[in-house]
């Protein structure tokens, strides 16, 4: 993962597109949080969650203007590093952790989208508290302009948030979540190889 980073934060194309690919992760969450709304039983968490997510995907957006302003207006496919690993990514694990949680606890639909929210971003909260730190010191050994530490601050609060949330769904959610980190797990080697392949390939300086 380091040399990968590595590769990417020297050559600012390719860190334009790493970060708007990050970007639309985020964004692809919060659009995801905001989805598994109940109509009505809305909590303070839930909104604070997407909200934050869809400041995220802002931040980094403006990040890339640090490095050229000449690409990544958008999350067209080629503004995005691995486009399609990168968009089945996250729709992957919503579709993968409802199946499984369908089965083992028989909820309703509203019941179902509330439990693939939680498990689905305690998933993405525990890639992100080891997937930004990581980042982050490389941007610092690069001196580079742009940061991450902000995001870092808040992924781990929302991780907090999200293990007080799943204690208050079910007693053994760990022994669940482990499964569900496993599907994460197997996706974001998924991705990772598929970014790799493109950057190296490439040739990227």
């Amino acid at each position: 993962m380091d040399n990968l980073l590595e590769k990417i934060v020297q050559d600012n194309e390719t860190h334009a597109k790493w970060l708007n690919t990050l970007s639309y992760m985020e964004n692809a969450g919060a659009r995801k949080i905001s989805a598994c709304e109940h109509p009505s039983e809305v909590n303070l968490i839930q909104l604070k969650h997407a909200a934050e997510e869809h400041r995220h995907a802002y931040y980094l957006k403006k990040q890339i203007l640090k490095i050229t302003s000449s690409i990544c207006e958008n999350y067209r496919n080629k503004e995005l590093l691995a486009s399609i690993a990168t968009r089945q990514y996250l729709h992957n694990l919503d579709i993968k952790t409802c199946k499984y949680l369908r089965e083992v606890f028989h909820l309703n639909k509203e019941e179902l989208k509330y439990a693939a929210y939680l498990f689905v971003t305690y998933a993405i909260e525990v890639r992100a508290d080891e997937l930004y730190p990581i980042y982050q010191q490389i941007l610092t050994k690069y001196s580079s302009k742009v940061m991450v530490k902000s995001i870092i601050l808040e992924e781990e609060g929302h991780l907090e948030e999200m293990i007080n949330q799943l204690d208050q769904f079910s007693p053994d959610w760990k022994f669940h979540a482990e499964y569900i980190l496993q599907i994460e797990n197997n996706l974001h080697e998924q991705w990772i190889k598929s970014i790799s392949q493109e950057v190296f390939q490439e040739n990227y300086v």
